[in-house]
Parts: C-alpha cells; structure tokens; sequence
C-alpha cells in the first residue's frame, strides 16, 4: 500500500556497521529488518555507500576546522578513524569497505520483502578531487585557469596530472569550497548527461535517492556561483532545468523511483514543482529550536502539496543532535510535533537513544553514550501508535486553542490538530513551552453520543467527557511543561 506521510530512518553506514560488529551490508541479520519494519519505518536511508578515494584522505581531511570537530565528537579518535567524507564520492559502485553491488541489491531485495524501500545518496553537486575522472572525462567539470587558481587557491587548483589544468572545488557559494571536491558543469551538456546516466543506473540499485545540496545545480544559483569561468570559457545558460530533465529521465525508466532533495533558500517549491517527490523543511526545525510557537502554526497552514512533499526532521548528519540542541523534554515535545503532521517523517540513528554528540562524517566511529531509557521508551511508543493507518490515509486539519481564562494566554503556546480516517480519530495537543499550559479546543466529534471516551495512546490513560460540553465551550486540556496528547476515539 502506497502511505502519504511516509518515515524514514537515516543511517551513517560506515559507523554503524562498526558500531553492530558488521563487516558489510551483507551481514545485517533478518531481526534488524523486522525491527524496522515493526516501528513503522518506509524507507531506509544508508548514507554513505559509495566508493572513495582513501589517498585523499591525509591531504584533505585533516585540516585545523575539521580536527577541531573531531576534537569535539570523539576524545580518543586517531588516525585511523578519519576515514574521508561519504560526500566526496569517487564513482558510483558500492564501497568495497562496506559490501558489493550484489549485496546492495540483496540488501534491497531484504527490505522490499518487509514493505520497506532502499534510499542512498546522489552528490549532484560534485565528485572527489581523486576522481579517476578528472583524468578520464575532464570536461565534466568547471575549468579554470592560472589567473584564477592564483586569485582564489581556495576555490581554484591545479590539476594534479596535467599542471597546465585547472579546475573549480565544488562549493555552496556561501561558504569555502569543498577542498576534497570537484566542481560538475551544470551548464555542459554532456555533464547533465553523464549525471542522468549515472541516476538511472541507480534505479537497478536503489528505490529512490537523497540529493545533496539540490538547490546549488538550478540554473539560477549555478550561473551566479561561477560566473566567471562560465563567461569565460562560453558556457551558456541551458534553457531547462536539471533537474526537470533527469527526474523526467528516471521516471519514465521507474515512476515509482523517489526523489528526496536537501534544500535550503526558500527554493524547496521550485524544486518540488521540477519533480522531487520532497523537500527538506529546515524553516520547521528552526522556528522550533527558536520557540517560535506562532511562526510554526503560521508554517503548517502552507499548501496542502507543500506540506505533503517536506521532509520534517529535529535532527539529521548535518544538524545538532536533538537532545542537545533542544534539551531532553523539548526535544521529545519536537519529536511529537513532526511524527504527527503530514509530510516526510525523517528520523536519524542515534536520536532514538537520546545521543548528544554531533558526528564528523569523516569518522568511522562514535563516542560512547549511554542509552537515554526515558527517551528510548518514548520513541519506540511514539513510533508505534504514529504507524496506525490513520496518520498516513487520514485527513489532518490544525485546530485553534482559545483560552480558558481571560487572564490566561497559555494556550497560545499549545499545538493542536485532528486526524480523520472513516470513523476513526486522533487529537493530539503539545505544549510547547517550559510551564504548565491551559486551552480549550473544539474539534469534530461523534454527534449521536453524549459522552466522549477519550484513550491517551501516549500516556495509557482514559478520560470521559461531555460531549455538549466540547461543542459548546471546548475540551479542556491542561498540560504540563513540554507534554502531549495523542487522544484516540471514534466518530
């Protein structure tokens, strides 16, 4: 059965087939897959499957800013572990560290059995700087020349087989370049090409991909980004988009291939509007480390397609881990908020134990953290009562809260919304702040009867009510700080 609102879960490959004892892809037991599968999980993300070059490994990876990360996430790392960035791919075969093509494909076939489908990565942006292909297709990437290298090295260099070439680091024009990286052409025709071809041999490995940085390859940003060598060299604007182009070349060959894209700039719609299936939502993670209760419900009144195709997420690689950044009983209230309204359900490994420690995608394992049983025990609750048919066929509306005292504004700090699927309901309500929070909220409720049974899923506690009363004034609802309800009953 196709869900809206589909979960996935993102899993560092590397770190944690060293952290289960696993030597590759291969050996992941059945018992996983099940556990997977029982905590309602559609698609599993391993990240960083593909192939490297090591021999960068010493001259890119160990530069002060990185050290200092390492420094910070693991006390005892040596050498050893910095193993490169899974983001400075090489060429697109499996890793040999982690398995072979033929254990991906099994691995695949593994998950497809349980109802779950496989995503991995596509850096579109670039490939490592020890790419066979800079030597072997080097008209893929930006060129350059000695004026450039020289006014920019951090951005520019020199090719390391042929010192008369130079070549662009691929970057986010809001940051350095990426030391380890070279820059794909996006405005060389026979670069889109490579990289479609490179898309559609992934359909025959994978259920969909994860697109990093999706929003550097649009014309619009490619162009303003590297100016310079494309006027020089006579590049010209091509008149689609990427994207547009390589998503409508995939879905012909796989319509049910899916296209996850991380975004950022205000540019996910015109992303989702070239054909990604979704779109990463870093404005709802924001405004909830930032407490900005209104700017969330303002956010969740968006489109209904928006809504449906963004990615919700408290933590991910690239952010903090969530019970850091939010603290304990915060970071649970967030939890609550994203497993319960529409779109993509993300969730990373390690979030479940309540982990604290930011990891460098250049290590190959984790500090140790002792387990966080109060919010292991939350997740897996939440994760299972949030995997019932009616938060992935169900409507969903965002209800208003008013006060229940006219003194008292609390209740603007409280969510609420209604989930509807036949007769079947849920009402869920989180306080969001960090003291005790009043309302009273109507909602639709079965008209033939004149008391309500209410079962709290989250807390196992059962409540009868007036169901005059609800219509009339409003549920009352008192909740301590940073708690919620997931209220079940029938229509």
């Amino acid at each position: 059965m196709i869900y809206n609102n589909p979960r996935i879960l993102e899993i560092n490959t590397r770190v944690w087939l060293r952290k289960k004892n696993l030597t590759s892809i291969k050996e992941i037991p059945d018992s996983q897959i099940e556990e997977w599968k029982d905590l309602g999980f559609d698609y599993i993300w391993f990240m960083g499957i593909w192939k490297i070059n090591k021999d960068i490994v010493s001259k890119y990876c160990f530069e002060p800013g990185l050290v200092a990360t390492y420094n910070e996430a693991l006390k005892d790392w040596k050498k050893e572990d910095v193993i490169g960035s899974p983001y400075a791919i090489s060429e697109y075969t499996v890793n040999p560290e982690i398995g072979t093509e033929e254990d991906l494909l099994n691995l695949k076939q593994r998950l497809n059995s349980a109802g779950i489908k496989l995503i991995v990565d596509f850096v579109s942006n670039h490939f490592s700087i020890g790419s066979e292909l800079l030597k072997t297709n080097k008209d893929l990437f930006v060129p350059a020349d000695e004026y450039f290298y020289k006014n920019d090295p951090l951005t520019y260099f020199q090719s390391p087989y042929d010192p008369k070439e130079y070549y662009a680091h691929g970057r986010d024009p809001l940051f350095l370049a990426w030391q380890d990286t070279v820059q794909i052409n996006y405005f060389n025709p026979n670069a889109r090409k490579f990289m479609i071809d490179i898309l559609n041999k992934i359909t025959s490995l994978a259920d969909g991909v994860r697109c990093d940085m999706a929003m550097l390859t649009l014309n619009n940003i490619f162009y303003n980004t590297w100016i310079g060598p494309l006027r020089k060299y006579g590049f010209e604007k091509p008149e689609k988009e990427f994207w547009y182009e390589a998503i409508a070349s995939v879905k012909i060959k796989r319509p049910d291939f899916v296209f996850i894209a991380e975004a950022y700039w205000n540019l996910e719609w015109q992303l989702q509007l070239l054909g990604f299936d979704f779109t990463y939502d870093k404005t709802l993670l924001d405004r909830l480390v930032h407490n900005e209760i209104q700017g969330v419900k303002y956010h969740l009144k968006a489109d209904e397609d928006f809504q449906k195709k963004s990615v919700r997420f408290i933590e991910n690689h690239d952010e903090l881990r969530a019970a850091a950044n939010f603290g304990k009983d915060r970071s649970m209230a967030a939890a609550v908020v994203i497993s319960t309204i529409r779109g993509m359900i993300f969730y990373h490994d390690g979030q479940f134990e309540g982990k604290k420690i930011k990891l460098p995608v250049q290590l190959r394992r984790e500090q140790f953290e002792k387990i966080d049983e109060r919010i292991q025990n939350f997740y897996y609750k939440l994760l299972r009562i949030t995997k019932a048919q009616i938060f992935r066929l169900g409507s969903w509306e965002q209800l208003e809260p008013t006060s229940v005292h006219e003194k008292d504004n609390t209740f603007e700090n409280i969510f609420v919304w209604q989930w509807i699927y036949k007769n079947d309901s849920r009402l869920v309500a989180i306080n969001f702040s960090p003291s005790t929070a009043r309302c009273r909220v109507k909602f639709k409720v079965p008209q033939d009867k004149m008391i309500l049974n209410l079962y709290d899923e989250l807390n196992s506690v059962s409540y009868e009510r007036s169901v005059q009363e609800i219509n009339e004034e409003g549920l009352f609802i008192e909740l301590k700080a940073f708690s919620s309800h997931i209220f079940a009953f029938n229509l």
